[in-house]
């Protein structure tokens, strides 16, 4: 087998300033994570199905959905990955340590699925249906990095 060289991109000093607005739908949703570290849906009065992050129209009824509901903060795993390439993280320019975990979890109460994090510490234990329960963050920001990543309970 031959030695193959491996292509490093860095990004260096670079930054990606930019800012928008999550709406009112949004900024309820990280509000309540912040300040009591819960999480929000919306749920349809139509169809009765609650979407997290919450949204203002039902994606199957086309309803306006006012209706604010707590769910999980436990779930389970829907789908994942173990990312095992490092690369360049754009949000700080910083190589992404490896391995780490990314999935859907659905939380308990919801009918949508919620991306993030998860722990990869003990893998074996990383499967689809497995308990998770998320990690905060100490400082509080109000963005999704208030939570550090779900982490396996069963």
């Amino acid at each position: 087998m031959e030695n193959l060289e491996h292509i490093i991109i860095e990004s260096g000093k670079a930054v990606q300033p930019f800012h928008y607005s999550v709406g009112m739908y949004g900024s309820k949703f990280f509000h309540e994570l912040k300040n009591n570290r819960k999480f929000v849906g919306v749920r349809c009065p139509k169809c009765k199905k609650v979407y997290v992050p919450p949204r203002q129209v039902c994606g199957e009824c086309f309803m306006e959905m006012k209706d604010f509901i707590e769910v999980g903060p436990k779930g389970i795993i829907s789908t994942f990955t173990i990312l095992r390439f490092a690369f360049i993280d754009p949000e700080t320019g910083l190589q992404k340590p490896v391995p780490y975990g990314y999935g859907f979890i659905k939380l308990d109460g919801a009918d949508t699925l919620f991306q993030h994090f998860i722990d990869v510490t003990e893998e074996s234990k990383v499967k689809i249906g497995a308990r998770v329960e998320p990690v905060f963050s100490k400082e509080k920001k109000g963005t999704i990095k208030d939570i550090l990543y779900f982490r396996i309970i069963d």
